[in-house]
């Protein structure tokens, strides 16, 4: 019996994906900070890998008001996912509406963090930015209160561990599709603290970002600096796991914009606290693409606070380095994020032969993360996974899930 429906195309070599998704990543990079309106002369592959990189990096919906490359399943593209996110961005805006007001009857004081406070700014316009999920940041004695007002919203803990308790609507189920769609379930993650791990040592913040006398409901940023920080820590993060997206350096290069004299010294202060030794990289990353952005003085002295070796190592790396648009997995992420020798020890150990915490993340991750279930690799223990990674190119399966989405679904948006 002959199959039914359309057969996929033959799935191109690893090397062709990599040096693809390279290509497509930095051109988009460039083309949503400086527009050039050249359309790219690009082979059919190459634009379903363009797509995959767009919706891997959440800048589809920015590039369908900024780019004017006239490819028309491009342009179909773009426009389906302006779409999808303007639409969830309508159920986002309504939820934290009733977040808001359940937390001010409750007498809860949360921050709405990241994309949620980008957007009461008005830095984007709804419909720009998506928003895979809300971040809120709640205090240790609102905490359980805070999770039974989740539960009453409908919502069920999915997992927890040291960065935030994720909680998803109870009984829905994410569509498969390439990039942004309109029904994907919202997600809620509670954080107890803002921090990072980089790569185990925690650089933490919360302190200036949820204030002693916040009122119930939800609160902003106490201002552009302690927003600014956290964008810069949230992405320093990214770096050390190689996770981060083209709409995090967007974010910081947009708030820079806004921040005055003022607000930049006292991000280079660490607002009172410890010098901000993270907050080097990001922003030249950022820089590279976004090269007006950001005051010299303020880099110079963000400058001295940054382990040279890890200032000399970003200094070279270009945003496919940082991001799933590197193919490849590292045996080693965030090593250069060690401060001490100790500290590497301690994380080459924890590489080698993970603790009972590191083991936790990496089951709940494959039990929730599409990308990851039914992987031959992410069942394997991780002495093999880590010696299989020195012999061998080994692709990451976050990549190759977006990347095989738009080889399979990329022209449906034309139809």
């Amino acid at each position: 019996m002959p199959p039914r429906g359309p057969i996929p195309p033959p799935e191109p070599p690893l090397r062709a994906i990599r040096a693809g998704l390279r290509l497509a990543t930095e051109t988009l990079a460039h083309e949503l900070a400086r527009p050039a309106g050249a359309t790219p002369r690009w082979s059919p592959l190459q634009w379903r890998l363009a797509a995959a990189a767009a919706a891997a990096h959440g800048v589809a919906p920015l590039l369908h008001r900024r780019s004017r490359w006239s490819d028309p399943c491009w342009l179909a593209f773009l426009d389906e996912q302006r779409a999808h996110v303007e639409h969830r961005h309508r159920r986002v805006a309504a939820l934290l509406e009733r977040i808001d007001r359940d937390a001010r009857a409750a007498g809860i004081a949360l921050v709405a963090l990241k994309g949620s406070a980008l957007h009461a700014l008005g830095v984007y316009l709804p419909g720009d930015r998506p928003m895979a999920d809300i971040d809120l940041l709640v205090g240790d004695a609102d905490a359980a209160e805070a999770a039974a007002l989740l539960g009453r919203l409908g919502y069920v803990e999915a997992f927890a561990h040291w960065k935030h308790r994720v909680f998803k609507p109870a009984d829905q189920v994410p569509p498969h599709s390439l990039g942004e769609h309109r029904d994907t379930p919202i997600n809620i993650e509670l954080h107890p603290r803002v921090r990072e791990r980089l790569p185990l040592a925690y650089a933490d913040i919360s302190e200036h970002i949820l204030a002693a006398d916040a009122r119930p409901g939800l609160n902003p940023y106490p201002g552009l600096c302690a927003l600014m920080s956290h964008l810069l820590l949230h992405a320093a993060g990214n770096l050390c796991g190689r996770s981060l997206r083209l709409i995090h350096l967007n974010d910081i290069a947009l708030l820079a914009a806004r921040m005055s004299a003022r607000d930049w010294q006292a991000l280079c202060d660490g607002d009172g606290g410890a010098a901000p030794w993270w907050a080097l990289p990001p922003i030249l990353l950022a820089r590279r693409y976004y090269p007006d952005a950001f005051p010299a003085a303020a880099l110079e002295r963000l400058r001295a606070h940054c382990p040279a070796r890890l200032r000399r190592r970003w200094e070279r790396r270009d945003l496919s380095a940082a991001s799933c648009s590197n193919l490849w997995l590292s045996a080693l992420p965030g090593l250069e994020w060690a401060r001490t020798p100790g500290e590497a020890a301690r994380y080459l150990r924890d590489r080698l032969s993970p603790g009972e915490e590191s083991r936790r993340e990496r089951a709940d991750m494959v039990r929730t993360q599409l990308w990851l279930q039914q992987q031959r690799w992410a069942a394997m223990p991780q002495r093999l996974r880590l010696l299989t990674r020195l012999l061998r190119p080994v692709p990451r399966m976050d990549a190759l899930y977006v990347v095989r989405a738009a080889l399979n679904g990329y022209d449906r948006a034309a139809g």
